[in-house]
């Protein structure tokens, strides 16, 4: 009995660029994960630089869509995430990143952007503040 485990071969980048299906604005939504735990940490968007970005350097760089440019995540607060493995849907329409997350991810200081939670019928904060987003960004 063999022991070999069979695996797909990974697509090169452009060909992976070739499988996502990205909207009629050009982005596709990318949803990071903490790649040790499975926690999801945020999601936002990405056009095609930015994920060639991402694979070129193995930092996540998502598009800001409020500023309409690339978003080097961490370039202003030092919370980085460096790209563990990428996955992409059944349909090409939604991308996993699985991430090494220095920090926190989220903007208010979370671990996760998704901190609230519905309990009980009320909205709940589930995580603490671990850093003051005023020493992230200044203020």
């Amino acid at each position: 009995m063999s022991t070999s485990k069979t695996r797909e071969t990974h697509p090169a980048p452009e060909a992976l660029l070739k499988l996502v299906k990205f909207d009629d604005r050009g982005l596709v939504p990318a949803i990071a994960q903490d790649h040790r735990n499975g926690d999801v940490l945020m999601m936002a968007w990405m056009n095609r630089a930015a994920l060639s970005e991402t694979l070129r350097s193995g930092q996540v760089c998502y598009w800001s869509r409020s500023r309409g440019t690339l978003w080097r995540k961490g370039e202003t607060s030092g919370q980085v995430q460096h790209l563990k493995d990428l996955r992409i849907d059944c349909d090409g329409d939604t991308l996993l990143l699985r991430v090494a997350q220095t920090g926190v991810t989220c903007h208010t200081g979370r671990r996760s952007c998704f901190y609230r939670a519905l309990r009980g019928g009320e909205i709940e904060d589930i995580l603490p503040v671990e850093r003051d987003p005023r020493d992230l960004y200044g203020g």
